[in-house]
């Protein structure tokens, strides 16, 4: 599958963003989608992930309760809203799709398949 992603930019911190991510497929035939980050320098951090078998979502402990993954009806746009931006969450985003998934240290680690070529959030005053 053939993923785009969208909507970055720069936010004042404190701000929100709302990325999107179309798929050139319905993804509901993965055992997951899901957003993960990199940034300048670091490794790649998962973000959430929402599992395709019963829709549960998932956060790493770093942006739980700022976050929200969603995905719509046709199950070909994934989303990923952010709000309470913080200078840490700087980076360039990914949406994909999964094999499976599981928690380390905190962090909801994806096996991914497919992913996009990332949008740019810049969060700075």
């Amino acid at each position: 599958v053939q993923l785009v992603e969208s909507g970055g930019g720069l936010v004042q911190p404190g701000g929100s963003l709302r990325l999107s991510c179309v798929a050139s497929e319905s993804t509901l035939d993965y055992y997951g989608i899901g957003w993960f980050r990199q940034a300048p320098g670091k490794e790649r951090e998962g973000i959430s992930c929402l599992r395709s078998r019963d829709g549960q979502t998932f956060y790493s402990d770093f942006i739980k309760g700022r976050f929200t993954i969603s995905r719509d009806n046709a199950q070909k746009t994934i989303y990923l809203q952010m709000d309470s931006g913080k200078h840490e969450d700087t980076a360039i985003y990914y949406c994909a799709t999964l094999r499976g998934f599981g928690r380390v240290r905190g962090e909801v680690k994806g096996t991914y398949e497919d992913w996009g070529q990332g949008t740019k959030v810049v969060v700075s005053s």
